[in-house]
């Protein structure tokens, strides 16, 4: 007889010498067994358990006696009694796939399935038993790096899964005692390395996507997300937010590593990017979390080829909603709801948008979940290169029709703590049209929407917007609507004794709201690689003031595509087909639109401060 695969890592094996014992013959003396134990003979029983321990390199006789025992069991399954047989479990218990051949393995499930099937008081234990399979015993995982180890890898866990399968095939309640197992069984990433956190969450995606996915794929994605949400919020900023949010127009991080040999723009890196990028260079939890996020856009990926998207994409939602939404900061999690907005712009990436629409709308949630939901939807709509510009401006119009109805209903003064919901409403209104009000403007009658839209009487209102939101976005927002000829009426505004930044933190309130665009740049290296070509940096958007326009990439009398609003990056343009459809199949309230109104013409003043050429913001 060959070596056994155990410590050593051997495979291979020749075939099981035959003997003069049947099957049949095996499976009686083995029922035999375990009945004399309920009788208190224990002899017999006591060495078919010792056949059962684990050895490190068993010799050929034990190996065949533990190939021998295990397939006697599996044929006596039904005379196994937990009050009577415990040390047989216990030792069962003890064997690990990842030890054995094949033919060590195909026993050992053959027996877990029959005992799964043939008493459900064993259904949990079965089940345990084969999750434990996700993850080989640590040893090991350098060997899994070879071409042997990876051949190994896939023999035991496509065992695993069709031993999953099988059972939930022959017991139906099988998958629903399934679900809370996997996820109660999930590695803690204080207690477990990158490597096993990731291949046990593999495995989970695998569920997911399998032949009982449908029943336990409503647990499986929540649980990452919960576990995502742990590992993000584990990652600490060491304090490093900034207290003075006027400064905080600058480069983003995309350009740093572009360039790095120019002290000049270093410079111009904030201090909390700095801070925060270094915090993560060797960060273990950032690193685990990076590697899993990587994992399940993967998985996204494949769904989106199988043309699953959107039923997995329900699921994210929701588990959104109630896991990230509200989340203090979540750094990068929301990201997997990005990236399956990236993989299907007309459907999740539509959906999306009105969903966050709705929620910031709506008077059932409190006012947390409000503002929230609009901070999100001005970062998901600002920072989102696949959406199109007929998306962005009829969001927009909901947004400000909402704001001027609130302002019409309340004629008072300014309080930023008791208009908390209506002032981060202004302020994602302002920070959504830093990044699009060039797409807008460029095309005829998406211009003509938005100066109809009642922008101007809302931020004049005695609730004082531009005092309270943002002095960093007012200011940006202000210099472009200047350079677009946004307000056109014969008085000028005075902001220059608005900007008050003590006032933005009132009305960010002790969450600090008001520095809180949850799409910013995600400093997670591998993940950053899949975002890239579908997020917007504010270094790559044209503002309405800038001059170093190439006009020769429009066709002159057409819409502008939507990427025009990345310089240099018009390349996938969406015709006028295309954005008409998008824009035709939003259902909004066609008496919101009739509170809008034409501002009259007027000339525009600025304080000085706007004319230095500042920077939107790495992050607010």
């Amino acid at each position: 007889m060959g070596k056994v695969h155990g410590m050593s890592g051997q495979e291979e094996l020749p075939e099981m010498e035959t003997t003069d014992v049947s099957d049949l013959q095996l499976i009686y003396s083995v029922r035999d067994t375990l009945v004399e134990v309920t009788l208190g003979v224990r002899e017999n029983y006591d060495e078919l358990v010792r056949y059962l321990h684990p050895k490190r390199n068993p010799s050929a006789e034990e190996f065949a006696a533990l190939v021998t025992t295990l397939r006697g069991l599996s044929g006596a399954v039904s005379y196994i009694d937990p009050a009577h047989h415990d040390a047989l479990l216990f030792a069962l218990s003890r064997l690990s796939l990842w030890n054995y051949a094949t033919v060590v393995m195909d026993a050992l499930l053959e027996l877990i399935v029959s005992l799964a099937v043939s008493n459900g008081m064993y259904i949990d234990w079965c089940l345990e038993m084969l999750v434990k399979h996700f993850v080989p015993p640590i040893y090991l995982f350098d060997f899994l790096k070879e071409t042997n180890g990876i051949e190994k890898k896939n023999k035991v866990l496509s065992r695993v899964h069709a031993a999953l399968e099988q059972i939930s095939d022959l017991v139906p309640l099988a998958p629903l005692r399934l679900s809370p197992i996997v996820v109660q069984k999930m590695p803690k990433s204080c207690k477990m390395s990158e490597p096993e956190i990731v291949m046990y969450v593999e495995n989970m995606l695998r569920l997911e996507s399998g032949a009982i996915g449908e029943i336990v794929g409503g647990t499986m994605l929540p649980a990452l997300v919960d576990r995502l949400i742990e590992l993000d919020v584990g990652i600490g900023w060491d304090g490093n937010l900034q207290e003075d949010v006027k400064c905080i127009f600058e480069l983003e991080l995309e350009e740093i590593a572009e360039f790095a040999d120019e002290d000049e723009n270093i410079f111009n890196m904030s201090t909390t990017d700095m801070l925060n990028r270094n915090n993560l260079q060797g960060n273990k939890v950032a690193e685990q979390l990076d590697s899993l996020i990587v994992l399940i856009f993967l998985h996204l990926e494949s769904c989106q080829s199988s043309g699953r998207i959107a039923e997995v994409f329900d699921i994210l939602l929701k588990s959104f909603e109630r896991t990230v939404l509200n989340a203090y900061k979540s750094k990068f999690t929301q990201f997997v709801m990005f990236y399956a907005c990236a993989l299907d712009p007309e459907g999740c990436g539509v959906k999306f948008a009105m969903v966050l629409t709705e929620m910031f709308g709506s008077d059932v949630n409190p006012p947390i979940t409000r503002m929230s939901a609009v901070a999100y939807l001005a970062s998901y709509l600002s920072r989102a290169k696949f959406l199109s510009s007929a998306l962005v401006a009829s969001v927009i119009q909901r947004l400000v029709d909402w704001c001027f109805s609130y302002c019409m209903l309340h004629d008072v003064d300014m309080n930023p703590q008791a208009h908390q919901v209506f002032y981060s409403g202004c302020q994602a209104i302002m920070y959504l049209l830093c990044f699009r009000m060039r797409s807008l403007v460029d095309v005829p009658r998406l211009r003509m929407q938005l100066i109809k839209m009642p922008l101007e009487p809302m931020l004049k209102h005695k609730l004082s917007p531009l005092k309270v939101c943002l002095p960093s976005v007012v200011e940006e927002f202000l210099r472009q609507a200047k350079a677009a000829r946004l307000f056109m009426t014969s008085e000028s505004f005075v902001f220059n004794d608005l900007l008050e930044s003590d006032l933005s933190k009132a009305f960010g309130g002790t969450d600090r709201l008001d520095m809180f665009f949850p799409f910013d740049p995600c400093l997670l290296k591998k993940s950053q690689s899949y975002l890239k070509p579908h997020f917007v940096h504010w270094s790559r958007v044209r503002t309405t003031y800038d001059t170093n326009d190439n006009d020769e990439d429009s066709d002159s009398g057409s819409e502008a595509s939507d990427d025009d609003f990345v310089d240099g990056n018009a390349k996938d343009s969406i015709d006028d087909d295309m954005i008409m459809g998008v824009e035709a199949g939003l259902d909004f309230d066609a008496d919101l639109n009739k509170m809008s109104i034409t501002p009259k013409s007027m000339k525009y003043g600025f304080v000085t401060q706007m004319e230095r050429g500042m920077r939107m913001p790495t992050r607010i």
